[in-house]
């Protein structure tokens, strides 16, 4: 075996190992496969196979009985206060998510803790890596931004893993479907997007192409808000009229079909988007195509980002009170450190945006 390949296969088992204890497939107290097993599954030497575990206890994750074993240590009662939190976003330089995090660190450094920043970039895997660190960093608490969480996801294992080890944690903007009971500070997107698009009912707008998120639950209860304004006032719900799109095609695939409808004469009289940055490519896409915004056509975006402001013409928005929402997290996770016992009507507070009027929209 070449050395590259046998430190490779030292570093699966390492890292196989962490896994297994970290998740609690392996419980404290419990006896982990022998040399002989591990070398055995793993093409390795009994050599290899020791050093590894050596490493292991020196990091206080196993410990050695002589004559008996290698049983998994109970790291739970080892864990020391650190004053580090945690932070997972999505995305950290982009958009709003700049004054989320501050809103958190003037709070948690207030009071003492720092942060330990990670962004998944909206990827599970990467998730999934950071979650794993955090659980090898020894954190207090941790606030995280759910990824894809409208998806179906692998990662619940790691918040399973938290509990287990005690660890605090709370989702900001968004949660996963299967985890909706967990502690999380939200805005209330349904009533966000329902304003919305009752204002362009009221301005007379029946046409409203809406623009949606698919794999984020806020793309999911926005769109809830808009069929909800529509069935409302009688609007008949069009399949034909929304448009969904995922992460990685965000970029792309809202104002291309927007440009389609426009090719195709597809009647257009307003579009909701979900949120300012697809809003001020929507109302490029109308620039290029001759259509007036708002004269002909009435676009609204969500956030009050700065795509909202320096549109050439400023965008209708919902407001994200983003300092408020990142404060409001990082108060709450120390609430739980404080007090574990904190029931769920505690430990979920929702924030409901209201509806920003600029210059985007005009009576039809």
């Amino acid at each position: 075996m070449h050395k590259d390949s046998n430190q490779t296969k030292y570093s699966m088992l390492i890292s196989y190992l962490k896994e297994e204890i970290l998740l609690g497939r392996i419980k404290p107290g419990e006896q982990i496969p022998s040399e002989n097993t591990l070398a055995k599954k793993l093409s390795l030497s009994r050599h290899t196979v020791r050093k590894a575990i050596s490493m292991l206890a020196n990091e206080g994750y196993v410990y050695t009985e002589h004559g008996r074993g290698t049983y998994c240590a109970d790291r739970n009662k080892t864990r020391v206060e650190t004053k580090n939190i945690g932070v997972i976003t999505t995305y950290i330089s982009e958009y709003i998510f700049p004054r989320v995090v501050q809103g958190i660190d003037r709070v948690l450094s207030e009071n003492g803790y720092s942060i330990i920043l990670k962004n998944t970039g909206n990827n599970t895997e990467k998730e999934s890596a950071y979650l794993e660190e955090m659980l090898e960093k020894n954190i207090d608490g941790l606030i995280i931004e759910p990824t894809k969480s409208a998806m179906y996801t692998n990662n619940l294992k790691y918040y399973e893993a938290l509990e287990n080890h005690g660890i605090p944690y709370v989702f900001i903007h968004g949660y996963y479907q299967k985890m909706e009971d967990k502690p999380q500070v939200i805005l209330d997107d349904e009533a966000g997007m329902y304003s919305v698009a009752s204002y362009l009912t009221e301005l007379g707008h029946r046409e409203i192409i809406g623009i949606f998120k698919a794999d984020d639950i806020q793309g999911i209860n926005r769109h809830k808000g808009y069929a909800r304004a529509l069935a409302r006032i009688g609007i008949p719900y069009n399949p034909d009229n929304v448009i969904w799109f995922y992460t990685e095609d965000r970029a792309v695939k809202p104002a291309a079909t927007i440009r389609t409808m426009l090719e195709n004469k597809h009647g257009i009289d307003a579009v909701a988007c979900y949120n300012d940055e697809i809003a001020f490519k929507v109302y490029e896409t109308l620039r290029d195509f001759g259509v007036r915004v708002p004269e002909d056509v009435s676009v609204t975006g969500y956030d009050d980002s700065y795509f909202s402001s320096n549109c050439p013409v400023k965008l209708t928005t919902v407001n994200h009170p983003k300092d408020m929402l990142g404060e409001a997290a990082a108060r709450l996770l120390l609430e739980m450190m404080k007090n574990p016992a904190m029931g769920r009507e505690q430990t979920r507070k929702v924030i409901v945006p209201e509806l920003v009027v600029k210059d985007s929209c005009a009576k039809k």
